[in-house]
């Protein structure tokens, strides 16, 4: 079921994602007389086809789920004479600030939806985790910058820190600026303090998969009883004997102070038998032998019960933050957020280019997939954050000057205008197949990271 709901996820994401994509494209081609033949979403073999409109544009839904295009009438392309009455319609015969607008519009669409989810979330409210530090590892990075249990991290350099999710982007842009770094923090004594991060301890850190693991700082979380609150059916627990509300007080004798321990103990423990004492409403103290299945998980092997906690939305009550905005205001922040978001993209492509930034940084399908149903899983303002990213990544990516993207055919353009006359068809060929390349050696370069974080 897992399984099922993170590729239903990942599919209804590229929908949305590859429909706005193609119907800024389409709307623009359309608003400025273009004939549009078809609007696909996906490749290859039709799935539902229907014609509309004037025109009788075709809208498509294709097998393949990766990408769509918006088919426009064009001379170049026509196996058939076009009427002289709709030449004056056809992509190649149009001036070239028209066929620029066009192609532009697709990434342009995906910036512009980006600016709308966030806009709707900071209206809605962003609820996050409050910036507050649990615990720090002796002789860690944060130990050496002063950083003490209780800390309410407030602003991290000069961007403002009210959640870890903000507090996380900051610091993530901060490793990449070269320079030393002052976080201020209100301790448990309500003082305001400054704690200095050398430059030379925040080096990197972007690359990092777990930033605050690095940095040796753990967030305060509330602690979640080991109580049952979901059994899947076949699994490990309901096999045992598990039941709802039962609460684990001890595993092989050691106690049980939270449900985080319960989950550490079990997946350490991949078959292999733990004798777990419980605590049933009904009946009192009980003694089961569970065995854990094995299971693979970010290339190792853990185990897995089939079991759930007890959801306690009352605990969370004190650890969470919600800020809204006004619709001004909160449309303001959604334009720097974008702004903000594309171009630490562009300068983390910038420094993997020059090898400064680990090819680690990239995401390909497998891992958007699984992020794609996680975020999902976590809540609708979880998915359209993921949705925005993905869609600014997705803008920032066609803008690239490769062929057979839309930046290239923006840089075939900017020839054509400097040199007074359209780039040769030849040369054009000639581009694509260069593109494919690339575009091909990316595309396989992202299986191989997203296929080394899943093999370890």
């Amino acid at each position: 079921m897992d399984m099922l709901f993170t590729i239903a996820s990942f599919l209804v994401a590229l929908a949305i994602l590859i429909t706005v994509h193609e119907f800024g494209h389409f709307w623009v081609a359309q608003k400025l007389g273009v004939k549009v033949l078809r609007f696909s979403i996906g490749f290859g073999r039709p799935l539902l086809s229907r014609r509309f409109g004037a025109d009788r544009t075709e809208y498509v839904v294709a097998a393949i789920p990766l990408g769509g295009y918006v088919k426009m009438l064009d001379e170049r392309e026509s196996e058939e004479p076009i009427p002289e009455a709709e030449l004056e319609r056809a992509f190649n015969r149009q001036a070239l600030w028209k066929r620029s607008a066009i192609v532009v519009a697709g990434p342009l669409f995906n910036l512009m939806f980006a600016v709308l989810a966030y806009w709707g979330i900071f209206m809605a409210g962003d609820t996050g985790l409050k910036p507050i530090v649990g615990t720090v590892e002796p002789e860690s990075v944060a130990a050496a910058a002063g950083f003490r249990p209780g800390d309410e991290l407030l602003a991290v350099g000069e961007r403002p820190a009210q959640s870890w999710e903000n507090a996380l982007l900051a610091l993530t842009v901060a490793s990449m600026d070269g320079n030393d770094l002052v976080v201020q923090v209100r301790d448990e004594s309500n003082q305001l303090r400054d704690r200095l991060i050398p430059r030379e301890s925040i080096a990197g850190l972007s690359d990092e998969p777990d930033l605050l693991a690095r940095l040796g700082v753990t967030p305060r979380r509330p602690t979640i009883p080991a109580v049952i609150g979901e059994i899947l059916p076949g699994e490990p627990a309901e096999r045992a004997g598990l039941q709802v509300g039962d609460r684990v007080i001890a595993a092989d004798g050691t106690p049980i102070g939270s449900w985080r321990e319960l989950v550490d103990l079990v997946r350490d423990r991949p078959e292999t038998p733990i004798a777990l004492d419980i605590e049933r409403p009904d009946t009192g103290l009980q003694r089961l032998e569970l065995i854990p299945r094995a299971m693979d998980a970010d290339g190792r092997t853990v185990g897995r019960i089939g079991a759930g906690v007890e959801a306690r939305e009352d605990l969370m009550e004190d650890y969470l933050v919600r800020v809204s905005h006004g619709p001004v205001e909160s449309l303001g922040l959604a334009f720097d957020k974008t702004y903000e978001m594309s171009a630490l993209m562009l300068r983390v492509m910038g420094r993997m280019l020059i090898g400064e930034a680990s090819i680690h940084n990239l995401s390909g399908p497998i891992s958007i997939a699984e992020t794609a149903g996680r975020t999902a899983s976590y809540g609708l303002d979880s998915f359209v954050k993921f949705l925005a990213v993905v869609s600014i990544s997705l803008g920032i990516l066609n803008l690239l000057p490769i062929p057979v993207l839309d930046g290239g055919h923006l840089m075939f353009y900017l020839v054509e205008w400097i040199k007074g006359s359209p780039v040769s068809e030849e040369a054009m060929i000639q581009g694509q197949k260069v593109g494919f390349l690339l575009l091909a050696a990316l595309m396989t370069l992202a299986f191989y990271v997203d296929l080394s974080r899943l093999l370890g």
